[in-house]
C-alpha cells in the first residue's frame, strides 16, 4: 500500500506548495488589483519627463508603444518627493487605474533626510491608492558606493502593495553608451528602463 501512497503524497505536497506560491505572489495581493477603468499615468521627476532623450524616446513613450496605449506623462524636472506630494492632485484628478511613480533621485542629490524622502513617497503612494490606482513604484539608487535606498524602496513597495521595479538606473550610470549626462540616460538608456518597466507591468495589464 505504501508504494501507492508515496506518489500521491508527493503530488499532494507539490500541489500545496504551488497553491502557497500562488497565494504569496498572485497579482491579487497588490492594492487595487484588478484595476478599474481609467488611464495610466507616469508621475515623477526628470527621469519621467525624459530629460536627455530625443522626442519619443523617453521611457514613458516607449512603454506606451509597447502596450499600445497612451500613458499620461506627469514628469516634472527637479521634483523632490516633497514637490511631488505637493502636486499629487494633478494625478489623482485624472483617476488613473495605474500610476507609475519615480521620485527620490533629487532628494539624494539635495541631501534630504532619507526618513523624509520615504515618508513623502509613502504619502504619494497612499494618495494615489486611496483614489483607486494600482501603483508601480520605480526605485532609484541612493548613494554612489552603496545604495542606501534599496531596502527602503523594497519595504515601501511591500507595505503598500505596490508593483516594484528596483533601481531603474542599475548598470546605466557611468556607462557612456547609456547616459546623456551624469544623471540622465540617453535614448539607449531609456530603452533599458522601458524594458524593465514593461516587464513589470505586463502581467497587470488587461
Amino acid at each position: 500500500m505504501d508504494k501507492y501512497l508515496w506518489p500521491i503524497t508527493l503530488v499532494v505536497g507539490a500541489a500545496v506548495c504551488a497553491l502557497l506560491l500562488w497565494y504569496l505572489f498572485a497579482p491579487a495581493s497588490y492594492t487595487n488589483y484588478p484595476p478599474r477603468e481609467g488611464p495610466i499615468v507616469a508621475f515623477g521627476d526628470s527621469l519621467v519627463s525624459g530629460t536627455g532623450s530625443t522626442e519619443g524616446h523617453d521611457f514613458v513613450s516607449l512603454v506606451s508603444k509597447s502596450i499600445n496605449e497612451p500613458i499620461i506623462n506627469l514628469g516634472a524636472p527637479g521634483d523632490t518627493t516633497a514637490l511631488g506630494l505637493a502636486r499629487i492632485d494633478t494625478a489623482t484628478a485624472l483617476h488613473p487605474r495605474m500610476a507609475i511613480v519615480l521620485l527620490g533621485g533629487n532628494d539624494y542629490l539635495h541631501k534630504i533626510p532619507e526618513a523624509d524622502t520615504f515618508k513623502n513617497l509613502r504619502m504619494v503612494i497612499e494618495r494615489l491608492q486611496k483614489d483607486g490606482a494600482l501603483v508601480v513604484l520605480l526605485g532609484v539608487r541612493g548613494g554612489l558606493l552603496s545604495d542606501h535606498f534599496a531596502g527602503d524602496f523594497k519595504s515601501l513597495a511591500k507595505d503598500t502593495g505596490s508593483i516594484y521595479v528596483s533601481d531603474v538606473l542599475d548598470g546605466l550610470v557611468g556607462n557612456r553608451l547609456y547616459m546623456f549626462d551624469q544623471v540622465h540616460p540617453n535614448d539607449a538608456g531609456y530603452a533599458v528602463i522601458a524594458d524593465r518597466v514593461f516587464k513589470a507591468i505586463r502581467p497587470f495589464l488587461r
